[in-house]
């Protein structure tokens, strides 16, 4: 693992947008916070290409799993970082007072965010979404922020 190998960390919009996306990251690792994994669920019926999105992806998990307990990280291939899902962490105490519901999938994958920051300290942890209000609510807590946009790849 060298130093500048970061920590991305996928909000719902960014796979809807792009099911294929895990691919995109280079040596770096993914971590995908459970929440997201409950927002794909959501989209998973309908012809829309959201839809057809959040399906690709959840199969393309399914595949990477193979048979496999999801209970660590896993190999994207060569020249490739690793997939791992996170569960729920209690609120962060920096957090709570800021973000007292809970229940708002956006505060939850903030706080897996902002957890794994506090915790891998050597390696930059940056949240990757294309909402605007949750990229600003990371930039409110320290939080480095990507956008994924049309012209670059992530």
């Amino acid at each position: 693992m060298t130093k500048n190998k970061k920590i991305f960390i996928l909000d719902t919009n960014v796979i809807l947008h792009d099911c294929s996306c895990i691919y995109n990251f280079d040596e770096h690792d993914i971590i995908l916070p459970i929440p997201v994994l409950e927002e794909l669920d959501q989209f998973k019926k309908g012809s829309q290409t959201i839809n057809h999105h959040a399906r690709e992806f959840v199969r393309e998990l399914d595949r990477l799993s193979a048979g496999k307990l999801f209970n660590g990280s896993m190999a994207l291939g060569e020249g490739k970082g690793t997939l791992d899902i996170r569960l729920d962490k209690e609120m962060h105490h920096d957090l709570q007072l800021l973000f007292p519901n809970v229940e708002k999938k956006d505060h939850r994958i903030l706080n897996i965010a902002y957890c794994m920051a506090k915790a891998s300290s050597e390696r930059e942890v940056v949240l990757v979404s294309k909402d605007v209000n949750l990229r600003l609510k990371a930039k409110a807590v320290g939080l480095m922020q990507t956008v994924p946009t049309q012209e670059e790849q992530i």
